[in-house]
């Protein structure tokens, strides 16, 4: 892109382009969108409920599940009903102080996703290898201690980011996006973000790319104490606790990779766009189902959720709702 043959404006709001601006696919995209959005925020808010809820949930591996579907239902609001919005009007601007502020958030709560997936990695490597220890290791206190200096972590790293993007010189307000994301806006630069740029690919990478070579790191170690078990049960055990949380990782950095870490020379915005209703609306619903479908203990749970709100409801032995559920299950 040519930065220097563009003139400068002041830009005091910006205009949102939205996921696509073919406006027959409109109507069909936000009842796609939304669909996936209620899925994400009901199953995503569900998990919660029942990890605070179940006595039997009540440990550092749910507290933190129960973190992630939190940060879920947080990462998926921030972007979506705004994108929901604008998808059926005709006014699609966002003021400029607002514009800042979605991507303070937007960056901040998806770093902590990947904080969170390592601080996961990291209980399931101990309960694999040191499983005698565990409980003396990974506590409830531990948890919330990783999870408060992973959010003093990520808000820092946005807050910087964000500052450095509010001393940019803007050369056009309109985003090539449904939010306000750090790379089109780097894109509306009428001088190329050299700082930017590289914060990106140095301390970017420190702070996103870090939980992700943790967990190759920690699955790595699993990986050794499986190939020594010789228990069937126990390899599958092993295997069964850690297939959901290496698929949700797939998903979230497989998406994060392909945005962000590459030059700004390969960028395209029209692809971006689609790999970021990827993350942002896919993932957060993904998630919920594949913990929830894939781990016993949260079936379990759920079921027994049910059976509290079938007599606080007073819903007979032989009811739909209940056959539902028994099929669901």
């Amino acid at each position: 892109m040519s930065y220097g043959t563009r003139n400068r404006t002041d830009v005091t709001e910006f205009v949102l382009l939205g996921l696509s601006s073919w406006l027959e696919m409109q109507p069909v995209i936000f009842g796609i969108v939304l669909t996936m959005y209620l899925v994400a925020v009901m199953g995503n808010a569900l998990l919660v409920i029942v990890a605070h809820l179940d006595s039997k949930l009540q440990t550092p591996m749910y507290f933190l599940l129960s973190q992630l579907s939190f940060i879920d239902i947080f990462l998926t609001t921030i972007t979506v009903p705004q994108m929901l919005v604008h998808t059926l009007s005709v006014n699609r601007t966002i003021s400029y102080n607002c514009c800042m502020v979605q991507l303070f958030f937007f960056m901040a709560v998806g770093s902590m996703e990947g904080h969170l997936l390592a601080a996961m990695a990291y209980d399931r490597y101990i309960a694999i290898c040191d499983p005698l220890r565990y409980s003396a290791i990974v506590s409830h206190r531990l948890c919330l201690r990783i999870t408060l200096t992973s959010w003093m972590v990520v808000s820092l790293n946005s807050l910087l980011y964000s500052v450095l993007v509010t001393r940019l010189t803007f050369c056009g307000n309109q985003v090539t996006h449904f939010f306000c994301d750090i790379t089109p806006l780097l894109q509306l630069s009428c001088t190329r973000p050299v700082v930017n740029e590289m914060l990106i690919f140095t301390e970017g990478v420190a702070v996103v790319v870090s939980p992700f070579f943790f967990i190759l790191g920690s699955y790595a170690r699993i990986g050794i104490a499986i190939a020594r078990m010789h228990s069937v049960s126990a390899l599958r055990k092993a295997l069964s606790t850690c297939s959901s949380h290496i698929l949700v990782v797939l998903l979230l950095y497989g998406s994060v990779i392909r945005m962000y870490l590459r030059p700004s020379s390969s960028y395209d915005l029209d692809q971006d766009r689609q790999v970021a209703i990827f993350y942002t609306v896919v993932t957060p619903t993904l998630n919920p189902l594949i913990y929830s479908l894939r781990n016993q203990e949260v079936k379990g749970a759920l079921r027994r959720l049910f059976k509290k709100l079938c007599v606080l409801g007073n819903f007979p032995p032989g009811s739909q709702a209940k056959k539902e559920w028994q099929y669901i299950s």
